[in-house]
């Protein structure tokens, strides 16, 4: 009924009611489910409004099964469901609007009694005072006029005297000023809240990616959860090495279950059982996200420094990540496919691919049909930055780096399997099936699809999709065709590793005959090849 959906920008849940529809309803009302959004992200709030949604709903269907209605006379019904919901929805939002109202009236009247009650204690004292200041005056005087005083005697109280005097004349005229004229305390450092920041540099900037925005609203709801939305001059070296000291000791499954700990419960559990704990890299990538903020922050002068800069990182890679060997990937491609998320022939579409192309999983994902074109006479993958507009929504993608944009020549085999003609269709994207997630990432789910698949069947946790880019790398690198190390990295889209100034040169001069002769290059095992 009540069902939490994290937001694209902060990560905080965002809550939804749904309700099945009858089945004897659903020909009548066109709908199998009512799905509303709750516009809450408070648990209580949201089940409040869903209990109302529920009652209202019983009672539509109530009406639908005991009264026979038409259908204009369900979707009326139905239309005024809808009207009361939002009416009671404004009817909230108004009376929040006034209760703050309320509280901010609250604190002026008590603000003026206050001001109020002074003025009348210093009226009553200020006669009092008055006497006090003629009696020091004239003790003053008569001191002044005595000789029986030492002159170091006779200094000193002199000095207490005057600084009396003084006290009292600038309480009495502090205390007679109107408030309203009174010089203002020092203006307080010009800040926002880290949410704020957040969105106002990454979640609302149009030229991030939705992995960076995916990545920074992870990076804020830990940071949020630990110390509060805190005002951005607040957060010192002090409360950032802090923060350091909890992701270190983060378990290396947060946030990846169906249930997670609270953040500080999940560190304490992970050191009591010692279980593996985030990388070195992970932290690094919390951190970089952060910095990248408060480098705006500093250039706006709303942050004296960026607290988030300077820090080291045991950058040593715990599992490493190596290519498939030839059993281990006879036992993945020889196995039944058991995803229900995914149907058998997007596995292996999107496997084959990356078997014959090293190219990331991201890269596959977001292959558009219209990225598939025949340069030169030779059918090849056009991988580079775009634009598409699903459902009315702008979505963007660029390759991870710049090195990423490229041309990947299509392998022979992939052409004799069909992939090509059996994916292509008239949307946007090669595999249409594939679903972008809350995040705006498409190929997400199939990770995780595909990491529950490898687990069943029992193989290593250092072999991941991944690792058909390093079994191509692999491949390609140790054939004996005098395929040089600068066409492997043109292909796969790493930065070159040769960096000469004739090999930089040479770089936008290779042709796709050269890139053609470095694909074909990737062969396999027979039974593997015959998959």
């Amino acid at each position: 009924m009540l069902r939490a959906i994290p937001s694209r920008r902060t990560g905080q849940p965002r809550y939804h009611f749904r309700r099945i529809v009858p089945a004897m309803l659903r020909p009548l009302l066109g709908k199998t489910e009512i799905s509303l959004v709750l516009h809450t992200s408070d648990k209580l709030v949201a089940r409040e409004r869903a209990a109302a949604l529920y009652a209202r709903t019983g009672q539509l269907f109530r009406a639908g099964k005991m009264q026979n209605p038409s259908r204009e006379d369900l979707l009326v019904l139905y239309s005024e469901l809808i009207e009361n919901y939002e009416i009671a929805l404004k009817a909230q939002e108004k009376s929040a609007k006034k209760v703050l109202e309320a509280e901010r009236a609250q604190h002026l009247i008590e603000k003026a009694d206050l001001v109020s009650r002074q003025s009348t204690f210093l009226n009553k004292v200020q006669p009092h005072m008055d006497s006090l200041l003629q009696a020091l005056g004239q003790l003053k005087h008569t001191l002044d006029r005595r000789d029986v005083w030492n002159v170091a005697e006779k200094q000193g109280l002199q000095n207490q005297i005057t600084t009396l005097s003084t006290l009292i004349q600038t309480s009495l005229h502090k205390g007679t000023e109107n408030p309203e004229e009174q010089t203002p305390s020092p203006k307080q450092p010009r800040s926002m809240k880290l949410s704020a920041a957040a969105e106002k540099f990454v979640f609302s900037v149009s030229s991030k990616s939705a992995g960076t925005i995916k990545g920074t609203g992870k990076t804020v709801a830990l940071f949020t959860e630990a110390f509060g939305d805190m005002p951005v001059h607040q957060v010192t070296g002090e409360v950032v090495g802090e923060f350091y000291d909890l992701l270190s000791g983060l378990p290396a499954t947060h946030g990846k279950g169906k249930t997670t700990l609270p953040l500080r419960d999940a560190v304490r559990e992970a050191e009591e059982h010692e279980v593996e704990t985030v990388s070195g890299k992970t932290v690094k990538n919390h951190f970089s996200r952060m910095s990248a903020i408060w480098s705006e922050l500093v250039r706006r002068d709303y942050a004296s420094k960026n607290p988030w800069a300077n820090w080291s990182f045991d950058l040593t890679q715990k599992t490493n990540r190596r290519a498939w060997s030839e059993e281990e990937l006879r036992t993945l491609l020889n196995s039944k496919w058991l995803g229900r998320v995914f149907p058998e022939r997007t596995y292996r579409g999107i496997v084959l691919i990356a078997l014959y192309t090293g190219m990331r999983l991201g890269e596959i994902c977001n292959l558009r049909n219209q990225d598939i074109e025949t340069l030169n006479g030779i059918p090849c993958f056009q991988i580079r930055p775009h634009t598409v507009e699903i459902d009315g929504k702008i979505r963007e993608w660029s390759p991870k780096t710049s090195a990423g944009t490229r041309i990947v020549p299509i392998h022979s085999k992939l052409l004799e399997k069909g992939i090509i003609e059996e994916f292509r269709n008239s949307g946007p994207y090669l595999f249409s099936e594939l679903p972008i997630s809350a995040s705006g990432v498409r190929g997400a789910n199939f990770e995780m699809v595909f990491s529950k698949h490898k687990r069943r069947l029992n193989l290593p946790a250092d072999v991941t999709f991944h690792s058909f880019r390093h079994l191509v790398s692999t491949v390609l690198r140790n054939q004996d065709s005098h395929i040089r190390e600068l066409w492997i990295d043109d292909l796969l889209g790493h930065e070159a590793t040769h960096k000469s100034q004739g090999t930089t040169q040479y770089t936008s001069a290779i042709d796709l005959q050269n890139l053609q002769r470095v694909v074909e290059a990737i062969t396999y095992p027979d039974d593997i090849a015959d998959w």
